[in-house]
């Protein structure tokens, strides 16, 4: 995965916060159908709200490394890896 490229949500996933957690639920499939919701931790949720500003990938990275004070490198590996999750299910596409 490239860090120079830009990403969109698909219209047709939303999330929403439930208790401590955020879910993303595709409006497309059957939401009846537990494998097609998705939940997300902390990081991942901000992730998903960084995807919001039309930044590329790197600087999702270096958000993340700086508000979880993590290593660039750790920061890089977790963006890099949550955006293909979020790819392989069709939540999001290049921009």
């Amino acid at each position: 995965m490239e860090l120079t490229r830009c990403y969109r949500k698909d219209s047709l996933m939303v999330a929403r916060r439930v208790a401590d957690e955020v879910i993303l639920v595709p409006i497309r499939q059957n939401v009846g159908d537990l494998q097609s919701i998705y939940t997300m931790n902390e990081v991942g949720a901000r992730i998903w709200e960084l995807l919001d500003s039309e930044g590329t990938a790197a600087d999702m990275v270096s958000a993340i490394g700086r508000e979880y004070e993590v290593e660039q490198a750790q920061a890089e590996a977790d963006v890099v890896d949550f955006l293909a999750k979020l790819e392989s299910i069709g939540a999001i596409a290049l921009a």
